[in-house]
């Protein structure tokens, strides 16, 4: 991890590796957004772990996810409309980085269209001069749960 008061130098390569890691969670959401799963899944380790508040267990692989999300598709009609992110953060720690956003995703199931509000975090390592996503963990937004309250 580079240090808080680093050297103008330091200073320049968090901001493009800022820069990078935002690409890299910016790339996750279009292809999530677009449910092109195949690009999606590209992004993320093939030893990535998952964390849903909307699944019983975690998804210890990204071969465990791509088998939630294909049985979601069977059995819901599970089709991801749109995504978009917001209230960004990025905290570089060498050669890992923790992503924070905010989601809003739309999303079709067979009992129709519905709008999640959500927190994510989205760890990346950078592995052969690329921010790969190695683990993910969703939360729904509190205030988004407040507000919905009857």
């Amino acid at each position: 991890m580079l240090p808080v008061n680093s050297t103008p130098e330091n200073k320049a390569m968090l901001t493009k590796q800022s820069r990078e890691v935002v690409a890299a969670a910016a790339a996750i959401v279009a292809a999530f957004g677009s449910h092109d799963a195949k690009t999606y899944f590209s992004l993320f380790n093939p030893q990535a772990t998952f964390v849903f508040y909307n699944t019983r267990h975690y998804l210890n692989s990204r071969a465990a996810y791509q088998e939630e999300w294909t049985k979601w598709e069977r059995e819901t009609g599970f089709r991801v409309r749109s995504c978009s992110s917001s209230d960004q953060r990025v905290q570089i720690f060498g050669d890992f980085a923790v992503f924070t956003h905010s989601v809003c995703t739309e999303v079709s199931t067979n009992q129709g269209n519905s709008t999640l509000y959500e927190r994510e975090t989205i760890i990346f390592q950078l592995l052969d001069k690329r921010w790969i996503a190695v683990h993910e963990h969703l939360s729904p937004d509190p205030e988004q749960i407040a507000y919905n309250k009857p």
